[in-house]
């Protein structure tokens, strides 16, 4: 598919149309298919799902990072206000527990941002500052959360990464579970986070009907 040529004076405006429908095609079509096979998702196949050309494809983004980078422009933008939010928080504890549940919530809702999230695409110019910035200000979060006595003092900014990747596996659970099952853990984990002494006891969310037998289906 080509991205058609001018005719007459709205020749301009059609082609800007087709451009922007064929963009907007291509971002649909990379999200779809990062969620089923993974970020390494071969670029042609991008563009098979979009219906458009290799040629127009590799026109619109140059390279794997900058189509991911875009693809997920929305959710990586929402993840930093929502650590702006957090951090802003005056309770740490508050604003710790709000963010660790957003992002729990964002893994199970788009199953393709986890490994966008992860991938090289931080690598990219402007993005690995971003990530830099974003790894500060988790940092101060912890810090405050700590010395105001309500997070364990051993917990380091690291361990974001291990409870993104124990949520991350559950979004492959069936989407009527998926939520379910992401609340409860989240739950569990901010329950052990908490410094000893303090805790809340709170109820845990309920849990998730998912069984065994929809793990391990009978053959």
């Amino acid at each position: 598919m080509t991205e058609t040529t001018q005719i007459g004076g709205t020749g301009g405006s059609k082609l800007r149309a087709d451009a922007a429908d064929n963009r907007a095609r291509i971002l649909t079509a990379a999200r779809e298919l990062i969620a089923e096979r993974g970020i390494d998702v071969p670029m042609t196949a991008i563009a098979r799902r979009a219906g458009v050309g290799a040629a127009t494809l590799f026109r619109r983004f140059p390279d794997r990072s900058s189509l991911i980078a875009e693809a997920f422009a929305t959710q990586l933008t929402h993840c930093e206000s929502v650590l702006e939010e957090a951090s802003a928080d005056p309770d740490p504890w508050h604003g710790f527990c709000m963010f660790i549940e957003d992002l729990g919530r964002m893994q199970v809702e788009d199953r393709g941002f986890t490994e966008a999230f992860l991938s090289a695409v931080a690598d990219r110019s402007g993005i690995d500052e971003k990530r830099m910035r974003a790894e500060s200000a988790f940092a101060g979060l912890v810090d405050r959360a700590q010395k105001a006595g309500r997070l364990r003092p051993d917990f380091s900014p690291s361990d974001l990464l291990l409870i993104f990747l124990a949520n991350g596996g559950l979004s492959q659970a069936p989407p009527e579970h998926a939520h379910d099952l992401s609340r409860r853990l989240i739950a569990y984990l901010l329950q052990s986070f908490e410094a000893k002494g303090v805790r809340d006891e709170q109820s845990l969310p309920r849990p998730s009907r998912m069984g065994l037998s929809e793990v391990f289906p009978s053959t």
